[in-house]
């Protein structure tokens, strides 16, 4: 399965990270970065209408290269302009052709905030996140226990980091909950067989609280499909493809709102 194989490169990559710069600096480095504006990715998100997460991204295991010519920091400032409440930027290197540079160089043109998207499976990740200049990080739950979901959020929160939990039915919620997330991502694509059905975030939503912000994530095209979720009170939606493969960001996101 593509997950596990994204999640054992990833073990192998802290290791190389781990090797290079030790948890106790680069933890250090993390809490002497003093938050400008803490949590400033959920808040962001809320919002009277339903707001906007748009990725950054470059390919995908299940769609291989989505942007060619891939002007990341163009396409950041295309989503600001267009309205965005929160950017996306994958950063994985190898399934998804992300990296680091890219969040970072984007953070510096534009102002909304940054959700480091990438597969947390060590707390050096999150100091990491912190120093590259990321506001959120993702903590997926196919990957982490509640235990360590629970010990990854109350890093993040140390930090002024946003954590966006993210499930995929209704054990993973009910984990998430447990665990103290204030956001979570309901991820309309399974991560074991990669396919899309919006429906899953319309079952599972009645789980979420609502005082917990809800994200629907994957597979959301039209207007209809925000629609539909907007009729189920989702806070937010985040959007890749459906921006990524248009030459017109900025009409994507007036259609889709409408």
């Amino acid at each position: 399965m593509i997950l596990d194989e994204i999640a054992l490169y990833t073990i192998e990559r802290v290791k190389t990270l781990r090797a290079s710069k030790s948890f106790e600096e680069i933890r250090e480095a993390a809490l002497a970065i003093k938050s400008e504006k803490p949590f400033a990715f959920e808040k962001g998100l809320v919002n009277p209408d339903i707001a906007f997460i748009c990725e950054v991204k470059k390919a995908s295991p299940s769609k291989g290269i989505i942007s060619g010519s891939f002007d990341y920091v163009g396409i950041a400032e295309e989503y600001e302009k267009a309205g965005a409440n929160a950017i996306s930027v994958l950063t994985e290197p190898k399934f998804f052709l992300g990296s680091d540079k890219y969040l970072t160089e984007i953070k510096d043109r534009v102002k909304i905030p940054l959700l480091r998207k990438d597969f947390v499976i060590d707390s050096y990740q999150i100091y990491e996140a912190k120093i590259i200049g990321a506001a959120a990080v993702l903590l997926i739950c196919s990957l982490l226990d509640t235990n360590k979901l629970r010990e990854y959020i109350r890093i993040s929160d140390s930090l002024g980091l946003s954590a966006l939990v993210e499930t995929h039915t209704e054990a993973e919620i009910k984990s998430a909950l447990q665990a103290g997330a204030r956001i979570i991502g309901i991820n309309n694509r399974n991560l074991k067989t990669f396919e899309v059905d919006l429906q899953t975030t319309i079952s599972l939503r009645h789980l979420v609280p609502k005082e917990v912000i809800l994200v629907s994530e994957s597979g959301i095209q039209t207007i209809e499909d925000i629609k539909m979720l907007g009729q189920s009170k989702v806070n937010a939606v985040l959007i890749g493809e459906a921006f990524m493969r248009s030459d017109n960001k900025a009409e994507v996101m007036r259609e889709l709102k409408g």
